[in-house]
């Protein structure tokens, strides 16, 4: 049994993320850092579909009734456990009655807690991710409270213990962020001086960025005959909008599964954890890429993650 001591800015349960039920309406909803929720399940000996906790802004803290292995990986939140810093991007055990503390962060903006068995909440439409604008998932479909009591799942038999990602394998997170895009599938609504300026320009994330996507201030984009409506069609994750105001909006996990805006391109599926860690204030870029690019990013990062999965 885990206490929640204190609720930090926004935390809430997710995972994977629930697959398959867009087309009535239903989020995705999910871990926005993907990279980094597979990471922190693999070094806690998890299945990598584990749910656990994710952290925005800064974090909260934790009494754990029992000993436990955990992992933390993403952003730094200044982590301590029993008031001695805790390092990132590992597993460890917490023992009993101890209690695992995060602060404000220093860098990146969302951190996961993995536990060993995963955070036990029930299943909804095959997910037990946080969806709150329907109030689904997670942990009473909300975010968590002071005083929130998690409960801890099955672990599997294998073998596992503390342990540190390699250095090569750890994300960085600057306040420039790249993102790799492909262009379509409305690119030939927009003329390539609008084009040109979107793969040229430096955007900054706004404060109305959230879960549900990132709003970009900084040159417009405007298409022909300056109108970004289209007929409402299907958004997929990194999806890049272009609205009647010209600024570009990536959706992310909680994103509507239908939206009537023009999409320029998309962000490849790699640099979404990227993307996730971004800030209020930072700076974007955007790479044109092709489609075979994108491929061979994605084949190297599940490489990646294969390698320390089988280290166990």
């Amino acid at each position: 049994m885990i206490t929640t001591l204190q609720q930090g800015d926004f935390t809430t349960i997710q995972d994977g993320g629930r697959w398959g039920y867009q087309a009535y309406g239903m989020p995705i909803a999910g871990a926005m850092d993907r990279y980094a929720y597979r990471m922190a399940n693999i070094l806690a000996g998890n299945q990598e579909n584990a749910a656990v906790i994710e952290m925005t802004d800064a974090g909260a803290s934790f009494k754990f009734d029992e000993e436990q292995l955990v992992a933390v990986c993403g952003a730094d939140m200044q982590g301590k456990l029993g008031g001695k810093p805790i390092s990132n991007w590992s597993s460890f055990f917490v023992p009993k009655q101890g209690e695992l503390r995060f602060d404000a962060v220093v860098n990146g903006c969302r951190a996961y807690l993995a536990v060993r068995g995963g955070i036990e909440v029930p299943l909804v439409l095959g997910s037990r991710s946080t969806y709150t604008r329907a109030k689904i998932g997670g942990y009473e479909g909300r975010a968590l409270r002071q005083g929130d009591v998690l409960y801890v799942g099955q672990s599997s038999a294998a073998p596992a213990g503390p342990r540190r990602l390699p250095s090569q394998c750890i994300m960085q997170y600057t306040p420039e962020v790249n993102l790799r895009a492909i262009l379509g599938p409305q690119d030939k609504m927009f003329t390539s001086n609008a084009i040109q300026t979107f793969f040229t320009s430096t955007y900054i994330v706004t404060g109305q960025s959230d879960r549900t996507g990132y709003l970009l201030r900084g040159p417009k984009i405007l298409p022909h005959g300056k109108e970004a409506d289209i007929v409402s069609d299907a958004v997929g994750l990194g999806a890049i909008q272009i609205p009647s105001n010209g600024m570009p909006f990536i959706v992310t996990a909680d994103h509507q599964t239908t939206r009537g805006f023009a999409k320029i391109a998309y962000v490849i599926q790699v640099d979404l954890p990227r993307l996730s860690q971004a800030r209020t204030g930072d700076k974007i870029r955007f790479t044109s890429v092709t489609e075979e690019a994108a491929i061979e990013a994605l084949q190297h990062e599940e490489q990646i993650v294969h390698t320390i999965a089988r280290q166990q």
